[in-house]
């Protein structure tokens, strides 16, 4: 097996990752007959896009690498606020 195949395995897989977050919250939304975004979604979005960045960088491909770094920044900072709105703790239901 080729060096060139094995990066072509590895771009495919950071693609179907990527791509596999959108069947991931379309099924969210339609548990809840409303538009999800689970957390999964963001984390399968932060590991493709990493995958498929290695890949761009492998292809010395500037136009990917730009677009898969910018997105990174997106998806890590969702998981931070996603993250910090758990560590609050819930409001208290004054009627209790």
């Amino acid at each position: 097996m080729s060096l060139e195949t094995i990066w072509l395995a590895i771009g495919f897989f950071g693609q179907g990752l990527f791509f596999g977050r959108w069947v991931v919250q379309w099924i969210a939304s339609e548990k809840k007959a409303e538009s999800q975004v689970p957390v999964s979604f963001w984390y399968m979005s932060l590991i493709g896009g990493l995958i498929t960045l290695a890949y761009a960088i492998y292809r010395e491909d500037p136009v990917f690498i730009a677009g898969q770094s910018i997105g990174t920044i997106v998806y890590v900072r969702n998981l931070m606020l996603i993250s910090r709105a758990s560590q609050v703790d819930p409001p208290v239901n004054p009627s209790s």
